[in-house]
């Protein structure tokens, strides 16, 4: 690849220019194996808005880092109806929606090192981290 190629290529997956970036399959495949999804609102070249629908439970959502905002804080909605929603998210700290919606969850789980998403050759140029909404298998164990 030229060096032109690279960096248009980097800008593109660096940034929020695009939204195709599909979940990694073992990040995916650990988190279903622990909460047992059945809904995933916002997929991969979904051609419905999630965020106009009822989200069944317990539900995985990895948002459009372009547009997260309502994202998050429709899993919030969500989970104070009920419902267990899981998010696979940048960890931007920085954010006013981290601070209005994913410091009201549940469990943050910060993500060490980078994941690579789709297929892309290195991993994201930010950390990641899975949010919860909602009471979770654990918690409900506990609580019984």
């Amino acid at each position: 690849m030229s060096s032109s190629a690279s960096r248009r290529f980097s800008r593109v997956l660096f940034s929020s220019a695009s939204d195709e970036w599909s979940t990694p399959e073992d990040t995916y495949r650990a988190l279903d194996a622990e909460f047992g999804f059945i809904d995933d609102p916002c997929p991969l070249g979904g051609d419905f808005n999630g965020l106009m629908r009822e989200w069944g439970s317990p539900c995985f959502i990895n948002p459009p880092y372009s547009d997260i905002g309502p994202w998050m804080e429709k899993a919030w909605i969500e989970s104070q109806a009920g419902k267990l929603v899981v998010a696979l998210i940048p960890s931007r700290t920085d954010t006013k929606w981290w601070h209005r919606f994913a410091m009201r969850a549940s469990e943050i789980r910060f993500i060490p090192g980078r994941l690579k998403f789709g297929g892309a050759k290195t991993g994201a140029p930010f950390p990641s981290a899975v949010v919860i909404f909602g009471a979770t298998p654990r918690d409900k164990e506990v609580g019984e």
